[in-house]
C-alpha cells in the first residue's frame, strides 16, 4: 500500500458482538476492503474471496508472497459448492462432523474462484470457522471471506488484537478486537483432491478426530524452501518466526533440560540475551539462564498451544538475540505444537 490508512478498531463481545458493527465490517468486505477479525485459531485478515483484487490487498498488506495461498472461510456448509466443484462425499462427511471448526479441506476450485486465492492451482482451502464473530461477519458480508493469519508474512501470527495492530496497523481498514483466540494456533490442513486423504499442515483439529470419518487419512507435511505455488498454507521452512534467532531440542526432557541450559550460558557469556520457552515444570531446571516465559504445564499441550504465538512476539519485545526451546512430544497438538516450533527456528533443531 502506498501510504499509511486509518485503522478503526472496533471492541466486540465474542459471545454477543454488536450486529450494527458486524453491518459496518461486512459493508467494508463487499466493498472490496480489509477487516482483521477473530476464529477459534488465529486473527485472520478479511476479504472478499470471490474478487481478485480483494485477494491482492491481502497480499499486500501482509507482504505475502504470491505462492503462498488463502483460506477461504464459509458460514454454512451449504456454502461449498459456491467455492468448490467435484467435491467428494467425504468432504460432507467431515464438515458435518467438524465443522465450524478447525479444520481445512483442499477441494477442486469452482470457476467463479480468483485463481489468486490458491497460487494458481487448480485448488481451494475451504473452512467453516467456529466462534461467533467470525461467523457474524461471514454471514453479514454474503460472500465468503479469504482469510490468513493477520500478521506480516513470516512472523508469528496474532493471536490478539494488539499483535494485529502491531503488524498491520495503517495497512488495513478495520480490527474487531474479540479478545485472545482460545486455540492460538491454525487449523489442520486435508487435502481431499487425490485418493488417499492427506494432512499438508497439522493443526487444531488431530488425526485421530479425523481418521474416526476419514480412516485411511494420513500425515505428509513438507519443509519447502522455495516458491512453488503449494494447494496448503504454511508450507514454507521459515514460517511464524520471531525476529529472534531460535533453536528447538528434542530429547529425553531431562537430558534436553541440561543441554538448553549449557547452551544459554555459553550464548550469555558471548554477550547475547537469552529468551528461554518451556513448561512449567521445566522452570526450576533452567532458573536463571536467561529470559524465562513459561507456556503452559506439561499435560496441556492446549494451553501450551494457545500461548505460543504469544510468547515469541514477547520475547522479542523483550529483545532477547536467541530464543531455546523444546518439542512438547509428538501426542495430539505436540504433532502441530512440533510443526510450528521448527519452522518458526527456520528447521534449526537440536537431537540431544
Amino acid at each position: 500500500m502506498d501510504s499509511p490508512i486509518k485503522t478503526r478498531v472496533w471492541r466486540l463481545d465474542a459471545d454477543a458482538p454488536d450486529p450494527d458493527i458486524i453491518a459496518q465490517a461486512a459493508d467494508i468486505i463487499r466493498d472490496g476492503r480489509l477487516v482483521a477479525f477473530p476464529t477459534e485459531t488465529v486473527y485472520g485478515l478479511g476479504a472478499n474471496a470471490l474478487s481478485a483484487p480483494a485477494i491482492e490487498r491481502i497480499y499486500a498488506a501482509k507482504q505475502r508472497p504470491a505462492h503462498d495461498p488463502i483460506i477461504a472461510h464459509i458460514a454454512a456448509i451449504d456454502d461449498l459448492p459456491r467455492l468448490a466443484v467435484d467435491i467428494p462425499d467425504i468432504a460432507f462427511d467431515l464438515a458435518r462432523a467438524l465443522w465450524p471448526g478447525a479444520l481445512t479441506m483442499i477441494l477442486k476450485r469452482g470457476a467463479d474462484v480468483p485463481d489468486n486465492i490458491a497460487a494458481g492451482l487448480d485448488t481451494v482451502a475451504v473452512r467453516m470457522p467456529s466462534g461467533k464473530i467470525a461467523a457474524a461477519l461471514i454471514a453479514s458480508a454474503g460472500v465468503p471471506i479469504a482469510a490468513p493469519s493477520a500478521n506480516t508474512f513470516t512472523r508469528p501470527s496474532a493471536t490478539t488484537a494488539a499483535h494485529v495492530l502491531h503488524d498491520l496497523g495503517g495497512r488495513i481498514d478495520a480490527v474487531l478486537d474479540g479478545g485472545a483466540t482460545h486455540i492460538g494456533i491454525e487449523s489442520t490442513v486435508l487435502d481431499l483432491t487425490g485418493e488417499t486423504p492427506t494432512i499438508l499442515r497439522p493443526g487444531g483439529v488431530l488425526l485421530d478426530d479425523i481418521q474416526r470419518i476419514a480412516p485411511t487419512t494420513i500425515t505428509r507435511s513438507r519443509w519447502q524452501t522455495d516458491d512453488t505455488p503449494s494447494p496448503s498454507p504454511g508450507q514454507m521452512l521459515k514460517h511464524y518466526a520471531p525476529n529472534a534467532r531460535m533453536m528447538v531440542y528434542r530429547g529425553e526432557v531431562a537430558a534436553v533440560l541440561d543441554a538448553m541450559r549449557r547452551t544459554a550460558e555459553e550464548l550469555s557469556a558471548e554477550g547475547l540475551r537469552v529468551g528461554l520457552l518451556v513448561a512449567a515444570e521445566d522452570r526450576p531446571h533452567i532458573d536463571g539462564a536467561g529470559v524465562v516465559h513459561v507456556l503452559g504445564r506439561r499435560d496441556d499441550l492446549a494451553g501450551i498451544s494457545r500461548n505460543l504465538f504469544a510468547a515469541l512476539r514477547q520475547l522479542d519485545a523483550q529483545n532477547v538475540d536467541v530464543i531455546l526451546t523444546r518439542d512438547f512430544g509428538a501426542e495430539g497438538l505436540g504433532v502441530a505444537l512440533w510443526d510450528r516450533l521448527v519452522r518458526a527456528a527456520e528447521g534449526r533443531v537440536v537431537t540431544v
